[in-house]
């Protein structure tokens, strides 16, 4: 069976008993910050609402909303610390303020109007650097490095790669623009960046990378701005810059204006090639 014949998934939406669908779905939006809502009949016996890939749903069914009292949602989200704000700020019963749990995650805990507490999470991996400035002695340019700093580099984050020399330097050649940091004490490139591009309307960034001992230092801030400077003076308007990256590492891309959305991929695997 082909991939087109699995079963696909999009998301699962729970659907909470309630005692009044309007006045929830009213609380949810002006309290909780929810944007989107529906109702089905007058008045609504049922309803729900969304914000980007979360959706709950609402039921009218008063007895079995008693007997649900205490009942728990959870739900991960991005810029967590705004969220909190947002909720501290329209007085929402914060039953558990936000905190760093021991298993990886920043979780806080709201009560709703009906009983129902709704944890919002999101991962603790990212940290930002300690250091307000860069190191003097860390220079950032528009640099191509050599085959073996490349690889240098790779190795040093633990970044699998079993490509030649005479690949990687193809891949090096073919870049719009490539970013470097490096260590003017000894000359060694210390971080990079890369920029692939159609020169006009696209652009990909890929193999941001610091040496784990120069992390926390501004580096790869520093690489990440220099390359959107050569973006903004090089690009043309309404030219589109993507990037992959783990969700944790989402503020630190934001910090340059990268926006998390959603897309499609496919990776090319010859190996388990799908059926014709």
């Amino acid at each position: 069976m082909d991939d087109s014949q699995q079963p696909s998934f999009s998301h699962a939406e729970p659907v909470l008993s309630v005692h009044n669908v309007a006045e929830t779905i009213k609380y949810w939006q002006e309290v909780l910050g929810f944007p989107n809502q529906w109702t089905w009949g007058e008045p609504p016996r049922h309803g729900g609402v969304s914000w980007h890939g979360a959706s709950i749903q609402f039921s009218h069914n008063p007895a079995l909303a008693a007997a649900q009292h205490g009942h728990s949602v959870w739900i991960r989200v991005r810029n967590i610390e705004l969220l909190y704000q947002i909720h501290q700020d329209n007085k929402a019963e914060i039953t558990m303020p936000l905190s760093k749990q021991v298993y990886g995650l920043n979780e806080y805990v709201i009560k709703d109007i009906n009983g129902y507490y709704i944890t919002f999470a999101a991962p603790t991996n990212y940290k930002k650097g300690h250091s307000e400035q860069l190191p003097a002695n860390i220079k950032i340019s528009i640099k191509k490095p050599t085959v073996a700093q490349y690889r240098n580099l790779f190795e040093a984050v633990g970044w699998a790669n079993t490509a030649t020399d005479e690949m990687l330097q193809a891949q090096l050649d073919f870049m719009q623009t490539t970013v470097t940091a490096e260590n003017s004490d000894n000359g060694d490139v210390i971080g990079c960046a890369l920029l692939l591009g159609d020169g006009f309307s696209f652009y990909y960034v890929k193999d941001v990378m610091v040496h784990p001992d120069w992390q926390g230092k501004r580096v790869g801030t520093a690489i990440m701005q220099e390359l959107t400077r050569w973006l903004d003076q090089n690009a043309t308007n309404k030219a589109m810059v993507g990037l992959f990256s783990s969700e944790h590492l989402a503020p630190f891309y934001q910090q340059v204006h990268f926006t998390p959305t959603f897309g499609m991929m496919r990776i090319i695997d010859r190996d388990h090639q799908p059926m014709p």
